[in-house]
C-alpha cells in the first residue's frame, strides 16, 4: 500500500507521459524552476530536461499560442495556466483558435494540447484567483472539459488528456491538491466521458463534481444513519457528459439533486438538471433540484467563502426535503 495525494498522482501522470512518448513536452509559468505555483511539477525539469519542462513568460497568450502551433507540428504540449481564472486573459486563443483548428482544417490537422487549469475556491485566494470556471467553455465545441474529483482521476484522466487527439481543458481543483489516498494498486489511465458511480443508493441521486464531490460522500454517510441511501455519481468529465449513466441511476432513486462549487446560470450543473427533467421525465417523483453557489463573485474573507461555498449541511437538508415526498 502506498499514500498519494492529488497533487503527487497530477505530477506522476505527467512524468510518466513524458517518458512514453517523445513529443509530450510541458510550458507554463514557473514550472520548470520553481515546480510551479503549487509545486505540481517539482522535480520534472531536473528528471527531463529544460527542452521538455519549459518555463515561459508571464503571457498566457504566449503559453497557449506556442502550444497550438507546436501540437500543429506533431507535439503534444501540456500548457499549464497557473489561476484558471486567468483563461480570461488568453480566451480567444483558447475558443477561437484551440477549440476551432481542427474543424476549420477539416480534420487535416490536429490540436493535441492539454491545458492544466488550477480551479475552485476554499483557499482564500479572493475574486479573480478563486473562481471555478470551468462553465466559461461549455459553448466552445471542440473543446473536452475535464473535471478530476478524485487521486485516481487526478493521474487516469489526465494520462488520457495527453494522449487525446482533441484539445482537452482539465481543471484541476486548488483546494485537493493535498488529498491523500491509500492506494493498494497502480493508478491507470482512466476513460474521458465516464461517469462513475462513487457510491450506490437507492433513495436519491446526487450528481457533483471535484469539492463537491467530496461534500456528496460526506452527506451520504450522514444520510446512511439516518436510513436513507444515496447514489453519489461523479461525471469527471463535463464535455462529453455521461448522461446515460445519470438516468439510469434516475430510473432507479426517482430523484435527482446535482451540486455544483459555481453560479447556476449558464453550468454545466443546470444544462445537466435540464437534460434529466426533459429525457427523464417520467422517472423523476420530483422536480430535479440545483444546489450552487450565490451569483456573485468568490469572497477573500474566509467566514464569507465559507458561506459562498455549498456545503454537506446544505446538501443534507436537500436531501431531507425530498425524502418527505
Amino acid at each position: 500500500m502506498s499514500v498519494t495525494t492529488y497533487k503527487e498522482a497530477i505530477r506522476q501522470a505527467q512524468a510518466d507521459a513524458l517518458k512514453a512518448d517523445p513529443t509530450v513536452f510541458l510550458l507554463g509559468e514557473d514550472i520548470a524552476a520553481a515546480g510551479g505555483a503549487f509545486k505540481v511539477t517539482d522535480g520534472l525539469m531536473e528528471s527531463f530536461g529544460g527542452e521538455r519542462v519549459m518555463d515561459t513568460p508571464i503571457s498566457e497568450q504566449a503559453i497557449i499560442g506556442a502550444a497550438i502551433g507546436a501540437a500543429i507540428m506533431g507535439s503534444r504540449p501540456v500548457a499549464e495556466l497557473m489561476f484558471a481564472d486567468f483563461a480570461g486573459v488568453c480566451f480567444d486563443q483558447i475558443a477561437n483558435q484551440l477549440a476551432k483548428y481542427r474543424y476549420m482544417s477539416g480534420g487535416q490537422v490536429s490540436v493535441p494540447v492539454t491545458v492544466r487549469l488550477a480551479n475552485g475556491a476554499g483557499q482564500g485566494f479572493a475574486s479573480q484567483h478563486s473562481q471555478p470556471v470551468e462553465n466559461w467553455f461549455l459553448n466552445c465545441p471542440g473543446l473536452k472539459i475535464v473535471t478530476p474529483g478524485s487521486v485516481e482521476d487526478a493521474y487516469g484522466l489526465l494520462r488520457s488528456a495527453i494522449a487525446d487527439e482533441d484539445p482537452v481543458l482539465f481543471f484541476e481543483h486548488k483546494a485537493m491538491y493535498n488529498l491523500k489516498r491509500v492506494r493498494t494498486g497502480e493508478l491507470a489511465p482512466v476513460p474521458i466521458g465516464q461517469a462513475e458511480v462513487v457510491r450506490e443508493g437507492g433513495d436519491v441521486t446526487v450528481v457533483a463534481t471535484q469539492l463537491m464531490r467530496q461534500c456528496a460522500e460526506r452527506a451520504a454517510e450522514q444520510m446512511a444513519d439516518l436510513g436513507v441511501t444515496v447514489e453519489v455519481i461523479d461525471p469527471r468529465t463535463l464535455v462529453p457528459f455521461d448522461y446515460g449513466t445519470v438516468a439510469e441511476s434516475v430510473a432507479k432513486t426517482n430523484r435527482l439533486i446535482v451540486m455544483q462549487e459555481g453560479s447556476a446560470g449558464g453550468s454545466w450543473g443546470a444544462t445537466v438538471v435540464a437534460r434529466i427533467a426533459g429525457d427523464c421525465f417520467e422517472s423523476l417523483d420530483l422536480a430535479p433540484v440545483l444546489i450552487s453557489a450565490p451569483d456573485t463573485p468568490v469572497p477573500y474573507a474566509g467566514g464569507l467563502e465559507a458561506a459562498w461555498l455549498p456545503d454537506v449541511d446544505t446538501l443534507c437538508e436537500a436531501i431531507k426535503a425530498m425524502d418527505r415526498y
